[in-house]
């Protein structure tokens, strides 16, 4: 008997990893973490030989022997790599104000029988002193790097006053680059849009981290520099001056050297907790057979929403709905009980209710009224409303996930559901009506308004008229969000759920044209209760839109 050939050994030999089919969900976190650490000692111990080749030729007194510099330096990096895999999260939460951080321990102190802070106010205030630590992690771990760098070459001089000197400069550039780091949302774990092996993303992110590293050195020169002026240093001849500018040139080398390695591991660790996880059992095995969904649907209901599993758990879904790689795994979601179909849609939908719910609470999610349906369709103007929608806004990938993982089961449902669980449990009316309330809450957040028309005012289908608000106030308003950071994030948004909207039209079109005819529409792809954001009219004219595949 001839054996097939496997056309992508690669693929094959990526799925077999350990890593990627574990035994259990803690299994997942800890081997990436341990496998970062182990991995990132090369690119340290690379930067090191190289720097210490650069600098031979000015070996002359070796103040510190070369092994101590050479272990001094990796233990330094190692803390740093530790501290940095302590604050990155997938999950964009801003910290809180220096009063909300304080205001828990000045309840305690004035009010010990008050009611303890909400969990949020504490999950931010952990953050908030995660990111301290990291800070001043960085300044210690810098220090310690560019004196076992700048160590191994020797100083004309006292070497204890420039290893001091060096050690105060290494901690105010380690410092600023903490603040750099945190304040730039950098801690935050982006995945990639196309999942390449993790050799192809490193080597990708290589050339970024040495511009980088070379625009962090020479603004930390440039602040450290400004020490020199308030430390002393003694220039009494041709030898101290000698001295004074190898200390500069090797602090910029050393320096660099530092941000380098920094940036290399930055990168390392971004490629390695963003590579997907096939949370499921080995393929023909007793768990496969029975119950393959079982892992899956475990971690994305039993852990912490924002912890990296949870996001793995997303990935690993969408990848499974939209591709025909793992078809055994989709299979299995259309099990003639329908639990498995309904819990998936279930965990699917939870985050764009909570996005569609966010927004109608802050516009108003009344619509009893002529006046309160206006007030909640027209743009907000408040003055808090980019601190108030910057975290529900910034979860894009989650968001996205969700919505092309339900359009894709969705859709593949037309022709793989040989039980009909989709129709009959309801989820596909579910799926189109929290995606159109989602669109139209994140679409008024843009600054779009709904004019909802009387039967008699309607021109075809289009039953919904959108225009930007005519109110100065509003265009102002409007015109902030413009150039600010979350309405390109609201446009992200609104992008994906009208191509998981179109997804679902076009492999339902007949069907939809059909029911739309016969007055069926709203029966059948509509839910009976009142929808997140709008009433179920809005719903079903913006639906009649993308059937005409007029909605842009």
């Amino acid at each position: 008997m001839i054996q097939k050939q496997n056309p992508l050994p690669c693929f094959t030999l990526l799925h077999t990893i350990p890593m990627s089919v574990p035994t259990s969900s803690d299994t997942v976190l800890k081997n990436r973490f341990l496998g970062f650490l182990i991995w990132q000692s090369i690119p340290t111990s690379l930067i090191f030989t190289l720097f210490s080749l650069l600098t031979s030729p000015f070996h002359k007194t070796l103040f510190f022997p070369l092994l101590s510099s050479f272990l001094s330096f990796h233990l330094s990096n190692l803390f740093f790599s530790f501290t940095l895999s302590f604050i990155s999260s997938p999950h964009p939460l801003p910290p809180p104000s220096p009063f909300a951080l304080l205001a828990p321990f000045l309840r305690f102190l004035l009010l010990p029988s008050a009611p303890p802070p909400s969990p949020e106010s504490t999950l931010r205030a952990k953050a908030s002193l995660s990111f301290a630590f990291f800070v001043a992690a960085s300044g210690l771990s810098a220090a310690i790097s560019l004196c076992a760098l700048i160590g191994i070459a020797g100083f004309d001089g006292d070497w204890v006053w420039v290893i001091g000197r060096l050690g105060l400069r290494g901690f105010l550039v380690g410092f600023m680059f903490g603040l750099h780091y945190v304040f730039m949302r950098r801690w935050i774990l982006h995945f990639p849009i196309i999942q390449r092996p993790p050799y192809f993303n490193f080597k990708m992110g290589i050339p970024s981290a040495f511009r980088r590293a070379f625009q962090l050195s020479a603004v930390a020169f440039l602040f450290s520099a400004i020490l020199l002026v308030i430390l002393p240093h003694p220039l009494g001849g041709s030898i101290a001056t000698r001295g004074f500018f190898t200390e500069q040139i090797f602090f910029s080398i050393g320096s660099f050297a530092v941000f380098l390695c920094w940036e290399v591991t930055h990168h390392l660790h971004l490629v390695l907790h963003t590579k997907r996880s096939v949370l499921a059992p080995p393929k023909g095995s007793a768990a496969a057979e029975t119950n393959p969904s079982e892992h899956l649907l475990s971690a994305l209901e039993e852990s912490n929403p924002t912890s990296l599993l949870r996001y793995l758990a997303y990935l690993d879904l969408c990848m499974v709905s939209e591709n025909n790689v793992d078809t055994w795994r989709r299979a299995a979601f259309f099990e003639e009980s329908g639990e498995t179909y309904k819990r998936v849609i279930a965990v699917c939908l939870r985050p764009l209710e909570h996005l569609a719910s966010t927004l109608g609470e802050g516009l108003g999610n009344s619509v009893d009224k002529p006046a309160q349906l206006s007030n909640q369709l027209s743009s907000p103007t408040d003055a808090q409303l980019d601190s108030k929608y910057l975290e529900p806004l910034y979860n894009f990938q989650l968001y996205a996930w969700c919505s092309r993982t339900v359009a894709s089961l969705t859709a593949c449902s037309r022709k793989e559901d040989k039980f009909g669980v989709a129709q009959l449990s309801g989820s596909n009316a579910a799926v189109i009506s929290t995606l159109l309330s989602c669109l139209l809450a994140v679409e008024n957040f843009m600054g779009k308004k709904t004019n909802l028309q009387s039967p008699n005012q309607l021109l075809g289908p289009a039953g919904i008229k959108w225009a930007t608000v005519n109110s100065g106030r509003v265009d102002v308003a409007a015109s902030k969000r413009i150039n600010g950071p979350m309405n390109s994030k609201a446009y992200a948004i609104a992008d994906v759920l009208k191509t998981s909207i179109y997804q679902v039209v076009s492999a339902f079109h007949d069907e939809m044209l059909a029911g739309a005819k016969a007055s069926l529409l709203d029966k059948d792809w509509i839910t009976s209760d009142k929808p997140l954001f709008g009433t179920r009219e809005m719903l079903i004219q913006k639906l009649r839109i993308f059937l005409d595949f007029r909605a842009t």
